[in-house]
């Protein structure tokens, strides 16, 4: 360590700094002792005290596993269990061993004294013991109810028997309960039992379902009184549960109802929708549950009414227009919130906003249901067309599906679309786009309109959703812009603690604000818009081949579109665009070359075409990520071209050829030029051997030698007045152009004459490069001598190889292993080495 003080004076400091952070170590502890104290007194006051430590806070002390009233209670719990377990047993089995008066005895001593002991041990304070004794009682009560129907009542019905006995026990218990209301469970216990009579009752009666429904919402209704009205805490909570459980019953009753008997089942409907919305009205905790619960039983009555009064494609369209009317609370809640006071007593502002929240979201849901029922036609209009049964331009259409599905699907789209178009929200205005776009995909599905009528709404529904994409402006109005709540805060700041005895004061916040990051809203409507636009494109197409004039125009028309698109758009939509434009084209050509009987070869030369034009457009255009992607898109069109002239090699060099034309053109521009340079020297590369291949040439010398000489000459003048090229840019493409034809030639030849020119000639090019540190010269002369010395050697080594062992090839190869393993590291500092040498060349 370097530092300019000397060593007494740096070990003084060094000591000062410890002494300074063992003191922050121990404010930093003492107060997470204190944090943990103040959260946690038990756990705190059980852990032990570390040196540094604050003491622990005034009241408070170590606790025990259990406490004394803990274990009171299940000493307390198990007895009463027991002796309920006894009385159980008395009663079922030891019954029949006493007469008439010992029994009835024994069960008015037991219960009168169970349910009297209460009284005096709650006048002594033992809450717990007389809690326990009177839950004995009351089951009890439940032993003696039995044992009367067993021997004096064995005659009547056990249901109705047991109704009456339900009734009579809640009464008992409520009384009891009341007068002693000290004890928690006699009331719950009455609660219970009031949840029979009722529903019992009417099964005794031999009634049906809806009568057993009536019953059981009845009782819900009580149920849902004392959740209102009653105080205890215990008796609200079990009321709340037998309204939940009768209640959720009688609806789902009444929800079957309203499928097969509608007039049976809306009344009982209707009046569980008041009673749930009475209590979202009274319980503002409760009333977005509650509320949506009313209006999905109210759209479930009125829906089934509808349903038997009209005919059978009109049922979801009924359903929906009933939730469509609850979800107009929707709007008018956002409206008022909107609008501010001005019209706070207008529309529906008597009614709370809970309340209104749940009922437009169940209303919502319905039409949401609704939407997804029509959306079927809407997916046979989009993928029909691409499960193609026909041939290309047979003149035939595939077979239409779906043909017996309700032609109001598109009615219930087209509701849909106009109710969430009237929602200033943007995920309304996305679904009111989406909607629509649904709806005119599903029009000729629903319609059943003919071949022609099909293939224009497509083009059309394509046109709009691509000018939406463009100009969202109309889809976006009345919409708030994101740009407002760009600056709130998504993170807590957490402040400093305040106050000079804290170890935090003057501390820093912990954590920076962030910044929600909000879409705005012409963007996002722009590229639902765009999606729907690309999706019916694509369909368009896919049915547009089943004629081929269809085929011309659905090409053209797209073209023009998404021309536009590119031209008027923005961002990554305009690339897009641009892409999908030369992807058309490329169908055009197609088209064009299909119709013209054209063969495979030619065909491919007219797609050169498209790489041509994304070329010209990209050297108009010149910057800018739009330009990349045509010229990359009309460079797999290129890729495309050759793949198809590849059965006729003598088009596949001429095709070569005219791509490295193109490439060669697109070389002038300077922000093209390395790679596109490259790109043409490899292409003419590759149609020159391809031409050789053709001609049959076995001397392809003859042919690259005079194209190397004058390729080097150019280079050389270049390097002599620019000294900073690279001497791939001069010297590589002559280089390759000879040494690599002449390398593959070489390894076919089986004289020796070319193999030792080549050499020779590889040779001289390493020494050279090596002189002259030219690393163009290097790399291509050293790799054409080291493969066209291994073309050499190859025979002797199979000779050898043969003639060695079997055992030895492989234990060479691991002695080879072992040697590179241990001079591992010193092979690579020679790579590396190697590679900044090559490097520093030119």
């Amino acid at each position: 360590m370097n530092t300019p003080l000397p060593p007494a004076d740096e070990l003084a400091l060094v000591d000062r700094e410890l002494a300074r952070l063992d003191a922050r170590r121990t404010e930093l502890l003492a107060r997470r002792a204190w944090l943990i104290r103040a959260l946690y007194p038990p756990v705190a006051a059980m852990a032990p005290r570390l040196p540094g430590m604050a003491p622990p806070l005034p009241g408070t002390r170590a606790v025990a596993d259990s406490t004394p009233r803990s274990a009171q209670n299940v000493l307390l719990t198990l007895g009463g269990t027991l002796l309920t377990i006894a009385a159980i047993a008395f009663t079922l089995v030891s019954w029949g061993s006493m007469g008439i008066g010992g029994r009835a005895a024994v069960l008015l001593v037991v219960t009168s004294a169970a349910l009297a002991a209460p009284v005096a041990l709650l006048r002594r304070g033992l809450v717990s013991t007389a809690e326990s004794v009177a839950a004995l009682g009351l089951v009890l009560m439940i032993l003696d109810a039995y044992a009367l129907h067993r021997v004096a009542l064995a005659g009547t019905d056990g249901l109705g028997y047991t109704a009456v006995a339900s009734a009579v026990l809640a009464g008992a218990w409520t009384a009891y309960g009341s007068t002693l209301p000290r004890l928690r469970i006699p009331l719950p216990a009455a609660v219970v039992a009031a949840q029979l009579p009722l529903p019992l009752g009417v099964l005794a009666a031999g009634s049906g379902p809806t009568a057993f429904a009536w019953a059981a919402l009845v009782t819900a209704a009580a149920d849902l009184a004392a959740v209102l009205w009653a105080r205890p805490a215990s008796v609200r909570i079990t009321a709340a549960t037998g309204a939940a459980a009768l209640g959720g019953w009688s609806l789902l009753t009444g929800g079957w109802l309203s499928l097969t008997s509608p007039w049976s089942g809306a009344p009982l409907l209707l009046a569980g929708s008041a009673l749930t919305l009475y209590v979202a009205w009274r319980r503002p905790g409760l009333a977005a549950a509650a509320s949506a619960i009313a209006g999905l039983s109210a759209t479930a009555a009125l829906g089934g009414l509808l349903r038997a009064a009209l005919p059978s494609d009109w049922t979801v369209p009924g359903y929906v227009l009933c939730g469509l009317a609850l979800a107009w609370l929707w709007r008018t809640d956002g409206t008022r919130d909107a609008l501010g006071p001005a019209v706070a007593a207008t529309g529906t502002a008597w009614l709370p906003r809970g309340v209104r929240q749940g009922l437009a979201a169940s209303g919502a849901g319905v039409v949401a249901l609704g939407g997804l029922w029509a959306l079927p036609p809407a997916a046979v209009g989009l993928l029909g067309p691409l499960a193609r049964t026909t041939d290309v331009w047979s003149g035939e259409h595939a077979e239409r599906v779906l043909t017996s599905y309700p032609a109001t699907a598109a009615l219930v789209l087209l509701v849909a679309a106009a109710a969430l178009a009237a929602v200033p929200r943007l995920w309304a205005r996305c679904g009111a786009l989406a909607a629509g776009w649904a709806l005119l995909t599903a029009l000729p599905v629903s319609l059943g309109l003919p071949y022609a009528a099909t293939l224009v709404l497509q083009l059309f529904t394509t046109a709009a959703t691509l000018w939406l994409a463009v100009r969202p402006g109309p889809l976006a109005r009345g919409l708030k812009q994101g740009g407002a709540a760009a600056g709130r805060p998504t993170g807590p700041v957490l402040p400093p603690l305040a106050g000079p005895g804290t170890p935090w004061a003057g501390w820093a916040p912990l954590r920076p604000p962030t910044r929600a990051t909000v879409l705005e809203p012409g963007t996002t409507l722009g590229w639902c818009a765009f999606a729907g636009g690309l999706a019916s494109a694509v369909s368009a197409v896919a049915l547009a081949l089943d004629v081929r004039g269809a085929t011309f125009v659905s090409l053209g028309v797209l073209l023009g579109l998404f021309t536009g698109v590119a031209v008027l758009g923005e961002g990554a939509r305009r690339v897009v665009s641009a892409c999908a434009a030369v992807l058309t084209a490329t169908g055009l050509v197609l088209a064009v070359a299909a119709a013209a009987g054209f063969e495979d070869h030619w065909t491919a030369v007219a797609l050169l075409l498209v790489p041509a034009g994304t070329a010209a457009v990209g050297a108009r255009v010149r910057t800018g990520s739009t330009a990349l992607a045509v010229e990359i898109t009309g460079a797999c069109v290129g890729l495309l071209a050759m793949g198809v002239a590849a059965t006729r090699p003598a088009f596949l060099a001429l095709v070569l050829a005219l791509a490295g034309v193109i490439a060669a053109a697109t070389a002038v521009r300077p922000e093209r030029r390395r790679f596109a340079s490259w790109t043409a020297a490899v292409l003419f590369l590759l149609a020159t051997w391809v031409r050789l291949a053709v001609s049959d040439v076995t001397t392809p010398e003859a042919y690259t030698l005079p194209v190397t000489v004058p390729a080097l000459v150019v280079g050389f003048l270049r390097r002599r007045r620019d000294r900073e090229v690279s001497s791939w840019t001069a010297y590589g493409p002559g280089l390759a152009a000879t040494l690599l034809p002449s390398l593959v030639a070489a390894w076919v030849d089986p004289d020796w004459l070319r193999p030792l020119l080549l050499g020779v000639a590889a040779l001289v090019v390493t020494l050279l490069g090596a002189r002259f540190r030219l690393q163009a010269l290097l790399v291509l002369g050293g790799g054409a001598l080291a493969l066209d010395g291994l073309h050499e050697l190859a025979p002797y080594v199979v000779q050898v190889v043969d003639a060695l062992p079997r055992w030895l090839p492989p234990a060479l190869a691991g002695l080879l292993l072992l040697a590179v393993g241990a001079t591992y590291e010193q092979r690579l500092r020679d790579a590396r080495r190697l590679k900044e040498r090559l490097g520093r060349m030119r």
